[in-house]
């Protein structure tokens, strides 16, 4: 029995959402892996605006290696989890944590190099679009409709009486 007031079409069209940017964090973070060349270091430093000290001090020789590691261990992270449905919250907060990280390095202010180039618009770009369906997919998880968490809950688990 479901406690939410959701319709068939609308939860399957959040597990259609969750399930799509699952599959675009897990895929941009197994690319990462298996390229050894990939690092953050240059989208680092190439970032604009008033946050440009913080992500140059992330980019430096003593902590690139680390904030390599841990952006594609969180991108392969939150890809799963919103995969599998399972701790689909925490891997929605982990994913809106890191886009807005990328929002902000290479923002889509007016003056900004890449405003307006493709994705980035008049303050709006796809890491802020995608964050706030992350938001939404925090708002309503779906993992007990399609997913490992509906599959381990505790009314499933319940022994069949005859």
């Amino acid at each position: 029995m479901t406690t939410d007031n959701f319709q068939s079409n609308q939860r399957s069209a959040i597990v259609l959402l969750r399930m799509l940017i699952g599959w675009h964090f897990l895929y941009e973070g197994v690319v990462k892996i298996f390229n050894p060349n990939w690092t953050a270091k240059y989208y680092l430093l190439s970032a604009e605006s008033f946050t440009k000290p913080f992500f140059t001090w992330l980019a430096g020789d003593g902590l690139i290696g680390f904030v390599d590691f841990m952006n594609i261990l969180c991108l392969v992270i939150v890809g799963l989890a919103l995969i599998l449905g399972v701790f689909e919250r925490l891997g929605a907060v982990v994913g809106i944590l890191l886009l807005l990280l990328y929002y902000f390095a290479h923002p889509a202010f007016p003056g900004a190099s890449q405003a307006g180039t493709e994705g980035s618009y008049f303050l709006i770009n796809k890491n802020l679009i995608e964050a706030a369906a992350l938001y939404v997919i925090y708002l309503c998880p779906t993992g007990q409709y399609f997913g490992l968490r509906g599959f381990f809950s505790p009314t499933s688990l319940k022994p069949i009486s005859n």
